[in-house]
């Protein structure tokens, strides 16, 4: 403290924010300060800009601030503040400024001047201690008085709590989070056992926890430290897709990571499954909740496996009249197809591009139409859903609008809290054909499953050569493998002389051949170049000019897809290229950084995390809503419409004609979509797809990777970079292991 001696103090009030970090609390703002005479660094309107870390203060507060003076090369002279107090306006004047400027919800200038002129000095003593005196103005009744005055509490509580937490390395939007969490249990909370958070609190995860924990003076080999870091050690493995660790893998990280002995690690163990905070099968540890999810989604399919008891001569007839009537001429593969779906209850349809599988949908949809039954078509995501309805042309929905999502707290352990859909509530449907099935993890399955009537047929279709879900599990490849459903695989490519480069290679990447990459193509295009510069410098205008207008698309439709989010030509570098070359910053387009990351009106934006409170509407001519609802998903593109900084919003509208309102502490959840991994673009399809190709991690770059990324475009691929990696990633057949054992529950369940 004694540095601060030697910087000069001002005192003021806040006239107005220019900016502010809502993550680190980093703002810049326009301060009045009570006696700016004699002093130079105060423009001619005796206002002075401050910089600085100040977390929960708003325009009007006054502050007595600590510093020093520096200049910015491009904004002039400012005062850099080391530290602040908040100070309590002590004269009329200074309290009708404050509560003038809306600060307090409910009181504008008007009501505020009324309150200065009764109460004068005294006005903030009245509002904390008798608030029932505010009563006497006119414009406000007791509720509103008490109102005020909770107000007032509470963002004095809420300022003390945030200094208080920043002692700890917690950001000023945390801290308020915290707050509202705990109330004035979180110092209790923070110095006795600060792990609590990590289980209880998004955004508080081990690493933060144990920062705070060695802060507090508790010790490395408490037992609270070491059952939070083994839930940590197996959500990370959640989010790389596992259900669970194998014991000696889970011991060996928690040594790792705790640096405590294994003795000790393997106590707590057993009191973790003691106390069911674990659960612990053959020498796996799952966490509770994908234990059950396991044993529910394999109990559930086997109930909806087996024959229906439709006559076969009786189906095969229906198929040979609808052949006929239609005009179809189906292979073998697509009539045992109809067939399996007619006469049982449950079956998997399977193969890659040009393969038929949506000529084998539209006709399994006509046989069960001709038949009388309802039949619900869904996909994982909205793209995917939009996807299977223009190739059906039937309506089919997300998931999640299928099971009728609904606002919940994040609860690993009980994920179907979150639908309208479930057992009690079932789906009103004879016939349910779900696409894209390898997108689809652990907890949506669990969920989907609960909703399916008994009576109901279900066929999920998928191609079990793409990529596995971004989240936890291995369902489709588990239930095939399991060979304990009826599964048709279709393998002949239609119409070869027509199918374009893109299918016919990517049939022959999946077979493990060496595309020939010098034959010219008009849709398989691949264009060497030796490092990044040149790659971008290839790929710009591409995205900008030529191929736009070669598949007849908008600029924003056209896709980059990368392998890998950081390096070279990782996502992360490339949106800040991509936004500089199609989004520039210009006069009258508002932007927002957070972060790391600027947000500016125009960009292409990805949503990164599932939000099934997120509010979302869609509107019709005149601005008039035709309809609202709950829930944005990992994955959904859009387009920054606007950017207010007076209402601390940002609006996006996506794909699918949602708009959504994100306030300036929601940005986390978003990031652009320039550029976006190939994992991200699961389940969508684009006019066109940009692909660098340069080395990068071996286990990342694979066969399953390539081959998922080129089925992504529709008319035309452009890959640019290294030949020897293309062929690298044909030749590399390897992908992480994913632990599950969906495969052996189902198996079990059918013993």
């Amino acid at each position: 403290m004694r540095f601060f001696m030697f910087m000069e103090e001002i005192t003021g009030f806040i006239d107005h924010i220019i900016f502010r970090n809502e993550e680190n609390g980093y703002t810049v703002l326009v301060m009045i300060p009570d006696d700016p005479t004699g002093d130079e660094e105060i423009d001619e309107e005796g206002s002075l800009t401050c910089t600085g870390s100040f977390p929960a203060i708003s325009q009007g507060e006054c502050l007595r601030v600590r510093g020093e003076y520096k200049t910015h090369v491009t904004f002039g002279r400012q005062f850099d503040v080391k530290s602040y107090e908040v100070v309590v306006p002590q004269d009329a004047e200074a309290i009708l400024r404050y509560l003038s400027t809306g600060a307090i919800k409910g009181i504008g200038p008007a009501l505020a001047k009324r309150i200065v002129k009764a109460f004068g000095d005294d006005t903030f003593r009245i509002m904390e201690e008798e608030p029932e005196r505010l009563a006497e103005i006119k414009g406000i009744s007791e509720k509103k008085a008490m109102e005020v005055s909770d107000q007032m509490m509470e963002r004095r509580d809420v300022r003390r709590a945030s200094v208080f937490l920043g002692q700890y390395g917690i950001s000023p939007a945390l801290s308020v989070k915290l707050y509202d969490a705990y109330g004035d249990q979180i110092y209790d909370i923070l110095r006795e056992n600060p792990y609590r958070l990590a289980d209880e609190v998004t955004g508080i995860g081990f690493r933060i926890a144990d920062e705070i924990a060695k802060k507090s003076g508790i010790a490395f080999d408490a037992a609270e430290r070491v059952d939070c870091g083994l839930i940590y050690i197996l959500q990370e493995a959640e989010s790389n897709g596992h259900t669970y660790l194998p014991g000696e893998e889970l011991i060996s990280r928690a040594v790792t990571l705790l640096g405590v002995g294994e003795d000790l690690v393997k106590e707590e163990l057993e009191s973790m499954m003691v106390n069911r905070r674990l659960t612990i099968k053959k020498d796996r540890v799952y966490l509770p909740g994908f234990y059950r999810m396991e044993g529910n989604v394999a109990s559930r399919l086997m109930g909806l496996n087996g024959p229906t008891g439709e006559d076969y001569e009786e189906v095969e007839a229906r198929i040979y009249h609808l052949i006929s009537k239609e005009r179809l001429v189906p292979d073998d593969m697509q009539k045992k197809a109809l067939v399996q779906a007619a006469t049982h209850g449950l079956m998997v349809l399977t193969g890659g591009p040009g393969t038929g599988k949506t000529t084998t949908l539209r006709m399994m949809i006509s046989y069960f139409e001709s038949t009388g039954e309802e039949i619900f078509l869904a996909a994982p995501t909205g793209r995917a859903a939009k996807r299977m309805s223009e190739a059906t042309g039937r309506e089919a929905k997300t998931i999640h609008r299928l099971l009728e999502v609904k606002g919940r707290s994040d609860d690993q352990e009980n994920t179907a809290s979150f639908f309208d859909r479930n057992e009690d509530n079932p789906l009103e449907c004879d016939v349910l054909i779900v696409d894209e099935m390898s997108m689809v993890d652990l907890p949506l399955m669990s969920s989907l499953l609960r909703a399916i009537p008994e009576h109901c047929r279900v066929i999920f279709v998928g191609d079990t050569n793409q990529l596995p879900s971004v989240g936890p599990g291995n369902v489709l490849r588990d239930m095939i493998d399991s060979e304990m459903f009826p599964v048709v695989r279709l393998e002949t490519i239609f119409r070869q002389d027509e199918t374009g480069d893109i299918v016919i290679n990517a049939h022959e990447i999946q077979e493990g051949h060496h595309v020939d990459l010098g034959v010219k193509s008009k849709d398989f295009l691949f264009l060497e170049r030796p490092d990044s510069d040149h790659v971008l410098a290839a790929m710009l205008p591409l995205l900008r000019d030529k191929l736009p207008a070669y598949v007849h698309s908008d600029v924003r439709e056209i896709q980059v897809l990368s392998p890998m989010r950081k390096g070279e030509v990782g996502v992360t570098r490339l949106n800040k290229i991509l936004q500089q070359s199609l989004n520039p910053p210009a006069e009258g387009k508002a932007e927002k950084s957070f972060g790391d990351r600027i947000f500016r009106e125009g960009d292409k934006v990805m949503q990164i995390k599932n939000n099934y409170q997120t509010e979302w509407e869609i509107t019709g001519k005149f601005g008039v809503v035709k309809e609202r609802g709950e829930g944005i998903f990992n994955g959904d593109i859009g387009i920054i419409k606007e950017i207010s900084e007076y209402a601390s919003l940002l609006i996006v509208e996506f794909d699918d004609e949602k708009t959504v309102r994100y306030p300036f502490t929601q940005l986390d959840e978003l990031e652009l979509a320039y550029a976006v991994t190939i994992h991200k673009s699961q389940g969508s399809e684009y006019p066109a797809v940009i692909l660098p190709l340069l080395p990068g991690p071996k286990m990342l770059m694979n066969r399953n990777l390539l081959y998922t990324a080129i089925t992504r475009a529709r008319e035309c691929v452009v890959l640019i970079g290294h030949k020897e990696v293309f062929y690298d990633m044909i030749d590399n057949t390897n992908q992480q292991r994913r632990y599950s054992s969906l495969k052996e529950r189902i198996v079990a369940c059918g013993e």
